[in-house]
């Protein structure tokens, strides 16, 4: 049978996952903004599509749609790190715990499960960065 650990252990690893917990927030409220930011981005180019335009300006909407497309897929690439750093984050918290619990010894994978989660976020703030300098170096794009 397995022993219950000290309360001294299991509340070192509590207070040990307030940072993950931190990251956690943080990483979701992220991915809240870029799927508001894909919602934009898609409904604009289902709008662009919608129109039937003149000649003269199917190549403005040819220019716009290739550019919602460059930044939804930023944006999509985005969503995809910032998904697998909460995953990671969550996975940190759990192996935390149970090694606790089992009596184990956690700080080495912990350490490297954060190092991941925050590599990930960091990824997806780089391609979130990446994807607000497309509007804002084309002036005629007020999107």
């Amino acid at each position: 049978m397995i022993d219950t650990p000290p309360i001294s252990q299991l509340s070192q690893v509590i207070s040990q996952a307030i940072a993950p917990a931190f990251i956690l927030g943080s990483v979701s409220g992220f991915i809240a903004v870029l799927v508001t930011r894909l919602n934009r981005i898609v409904d604009r180019c289902r709008d662009l599509a919608s129109r039937d335009p003149a000649a003269s300006a199917r190549n403005l909407v040819k220019g716009d749609l290739a550019r919602l497309n460059a930044r939804a897929d930023l944006i999509n690439k985005a969503l995809f790190f910032a998904v697998g750093s909460a995953l990671v984050t969550i996975l940190l918290m759990i192996v935390a715990f149970a090694y606790a619990f089992l009596g184990f010894p956690h700080e080495r994978g912990v350490a490297m499960l954060f190092t991941i989660a925050l590599a990930l976020f960091g990824k997806a703030l780089i391609d979130f960065a990446r994807e607000i300098r497309i509007p804002l170096n084309d002036p005629n794009n007020f999107d």
